[in-house]
């Protein structure tokens, strides 16, 4: 691995899913865009190195959290290997702000290096999304927070710059990506009624859907979903990170839940339209650039009831979702398109 240059590098961290990774993408984009002098060296997840490409500074490093680099043994492991690749890191940006990434950064703070850390401004989010007495009112977004981290070492972030990458679209055609699922059924519209959603857009509009997902069930499931109808494209489970990515960049609309497409979209401006249950974009979520009048989402006393969309529905009925008409979603895609065609 090459080692980055004699400049000022900053050591990044984030062990995380795919779209909390996705999120800081833009931001180091930002960030090394106004300071030229700059490099970035990321450590995430082994299997998230796409998400640098075509950054110029940014440096992916893997970290393999469930092999070699597992528990504290496994975590010096990896501050040595950083520390050969990569002599040179002046500071170290805690994105993630977990036990591991605390280890690692512990190390750096150990040998005299500077760190920030994020302040996930849990007591707001606790206060959002309690039971009784919700404090309902939007939060610092976690995009905000990360700039915030990078502020904490000296560096401010001009938020004018663009962030995001270059659309490559499909000429001659218009798609429209949908990703229905999401890790948890209280943030997963369900899936007859995301089916009602697709059969209105292909009425209407002369689009080409790709389908999005993940895992073998979800495949499965689009799979039958697409069956007999040429307009439906099964993407997931067919091509690799960076080929997936090629194709979202080329979309003239994302329909996403508040979950990693969402977030992937986002990494090169196509407008997302996100479908909200459990969860809220109050609490900081939402995707880099995106309009929040294209989320679509019911008001209920209970929500959200959770940050992530991982507390069970303590109603039982999953109201926020079964209660969202599929029009609500088609008319936000409709205006999109509209938008997008007069721009």
């Amino acid at each position: 691995m090459a080692k980055s240059p004699d400049k000022n590098t900053i050591l990044a961290i984030r062990f995380s899913a795919m779209g909390d990774v996705a999120m800081t993408i833009p931001v180091m984009k930002q960030l090394l865009d106004a300071h030229p002098e700059l490099v970035i060296v990321f450590v995430t997840n082994k299997n998230w190195g796409a998400l640098c490409e075509g950054i110029p500074r940014l440096v992916f490093f893997p970290a393999d959290l469930k092999g070699a680099h597992k528990g504290l043994k496994g975590l010096y492991r990896l501050f040595r290997a950083i520390r050969k690749a990569h002599p040179g890191i002046s500071a170290v940006a805690d994105l993630h702000h977990v036990l591991r990434s605390r280890i690692v950064r512990t190390f750096y703070k150990l040998s005299g290096i500077p760190v920030s850390a994020i302040d996930k401004g849990r007591a707001g989010k606790k206060a959002l999304t309690r039971k009784e007495n919700k404090e309902f009112k939007p939060l610092k977004t976690t995009i905000d927070r990360y700039r915030d981290v990078f502020a904490g070492l000296g560096y401010t972030i001009n938020q004018a710059l663009p962030g995001t990458l270059p659309q490559q679209p499909v000429a001659g055609k218009k798609q429209i990506g949908i990703a229905p699922f999401a890790t948890y059924l209280e943030k997963t519209y369900p899936l007859e009624k995301m089916q009602q959603v697709i059969a209105q857009i292909l009425r209407e509009e002369d689009v080409e859907i790709l389908l999005f997902g993940g895992g073998k069930e979800e495949v499965t499931k689009l799979e039958t979903l697409a069956a007999g109808d040429a307009r439906l494209k099964v993407v997931a489970g067919k091509y690799s990170l960076n080929e997936e990515l090629r194709i979202i960049s080329g979309l003239s609309l994302m329909v996403s839940m508040d979950s990693a497409n969402m977030h992937l979209a986002s990494l090169y401006g196509v407008p997302v339209v996100s479908v909200w249950g459990a969860t809220h974009p109050y609490a900081g979520f939402m995707g880099f650039g995106q309009k929040e009048e294209n989320a679509v989402q019911i008001d209920l006393y209970c929500r959200p009831c959770s940050v992530f969309g991982n507390k069970p529905c303590f109603r039982g009925d999953h109201a926020c979702m079964q209660q969202l008409a599929p029009e609500l979603i088609v008319e936000k895609v409709r205006k999109t398109l509209a938008e997008r065609a007069l721009a």
